[in-house]
C-alpha cells in the first residue's frame, strides 16, 4: 500500500513511529506537510499537489494534524477523500473532535458522563454560570485550548468570577466545568483503535498542578481499567465517528467522566507506558479496512 501520513514535521515521535510500523509491513509511506499542499477543486478530477507534484496513488491517509492547522489540514483531508483514498479519521470526524463545545453536546446527547458544564460568551450573570455548573472549585477552559493552555482551575468564587470577565474581556468563548476533585489531578487517556481500547495510561499531574497533560509535565503510568471505562471510551469515538481516538476520562463519584476526546492522540507516552506497539496497531487497521470508496463521508460536510 502507498500510505500519505499529514504532519507538518517528520521528526515528531509519533509521526517516525507510522512511518516505521508502516514500512516493517512492506508499505510506502510519505510525510507530507498540509500547509505545502495546494488543491484543485474541480468536481470532474480533484486533485492535491505537493511542492510541484500531483498527489496521486495513494491507497490510504494518516491524518496528523494539529490544532492550530485544522481548517485547512481538514479541507486537504477531504480533498483526499473526494480522490478516494480511505482516512484512517475522517475529515468530518476531527472537525467535531476539535470543536469543544460540538464534541461534549453530541456525547451529551447520547448518554456519555460528563463533567457538569456551563459554556458562555458574555453572560449577563456570572454568578449564575458559576452556580449552575456546582460553584467553587470549578475549571474555566477557553473553547479554543489545547494541550492544557487555556485551562485556569478557580479554586474560590471570587477567583472564578475574576477569571470569567477577564476572558469576557477577550470576548472569549469559555467553558466553565464543575471540578472533579477525587480525581487527584490524575486521568486517564484510553486509546481506542476500531472498537476497542488497545491501551490505557493513568496520567497524573505533577505537585502543585492540576492538569495531567504530558507536555504540562504529567507522569503516565500503567493503568488496569473498568469494563465500564473501557465501554465508554469505545462508545465516546464511536459517537464522534474517529477509528482512532485518545478519549480523556476522570474517574468521579458517579462513574467514568470524559474530558475530551482526541482525534490525533500522540503516541510517545502511552508506548512507553504500555509498552505496546500503537502504531502498529494503527497500520494494522488500515491494512484490513482502507478500500477506494469506503469513506462514509466522501468529502461531505
Amino acid at each position: 500500500m502507498k500510505i500519505a501520513i499529514l504532519s507538518r514535521d517528520s521528526t515528531l515521535y509519533s509521526t517516525r513511529r507510522l512511518v516505521a510500523a508502516a514500512r516493517e509491513r512492506g508499505h510506502e509511506a510519505r510525510v507530507i506537510d498540509v500547509l505545502r499542499c495546494y488543491m484543485n477543486i474541480t468536481s470532474h478530477k480533484p486533485s492535491i499537489h505537493y511542492k510541484g507534484e500531483d498527489l496521486a496513488g495513494f491507497d490510504a491517509v494518516i491524518p496528523r494534524i494539529g490544532a492550530s492547522v485544522t481548517f485547512y489540514g481538514t479541507a486537504v483531508l477531504r480533498q483526499f477523500e473526494m480522490m478516494g483514498v480511505y482516512p484512517l479519521n475522517e475529515s468530518v470526524a476531527i472537525t467535531r473532535a476539535r470543536d469543544k463545545l460540538r464534541s461534549l453536546q453530541l456525547l451529551s446527547r447520547k448518554g456519555i458522563g460528563l463533567p457538569v458544564t456551563g459554556f458562555a460568551h458574555a453572560p449577563d450573570d456570572v454568578e449564575d454560570l458559576i452556580k449552575m455548573v456546582g460553584g467553587a472549585p470549578l475549571v474555566i477552559k477557553l473553547l479554543e485550548g489545547t494541550q492544557g493552555i487555556g485551562v485556569v482551575l478557580a479554586e474560590t468564587h471570587k477567583a472564578a468570577e475574576s477569571v470569567i470577565e477577564a476572558f469576557m474581556g477577550l470576548r472569549a468563548n469559555i467553558l466553565a466545568q464543575e471540578y472533579i476533585q477525587e480525581a487527584g489531578g490524575s486521568d486517564i487517556r484510553c486509546f481506542v483503535i476500531g472498537d476497542k481500547v488497545v491501551a490505557a495510561m493513568k496520567r497524573q499531574a505533577k505537585d502543585g498542578e492540576f492538569r495531567s497533560n504530558l507536555h504540562r509535565g504529567g507522569m503516565p503510568s500503567l493503568v488496569r481499567i473498568t469494563p465500564e471505562e473501557r465501554s465508554t471510551a469505545v462508545r465516546a469515538a464511536r459517537i464522534i465517528g474517529l477509528n482512532v481516538a485518545g478519549v480523556d476520562i476522570l474517574r468521579s463519584n458517579h462513574g467514568p467522566v470524559v474530558m475530551e476526546v482526541n482525534s490525533s492522540p500522540g503516541l510517545e507516552g502511552i508506548e512507553r507506558a504500555t509498552g505496546k506497539d500503537i502504531a502498529g496497531m494503527m497500520i494494522s487497521f488500515v491494512e484490513k479496512n482502507a478500500a477506494t470508496g469506503t469513506t462514509r463521508t466522501k468529502g461531505k460536510g
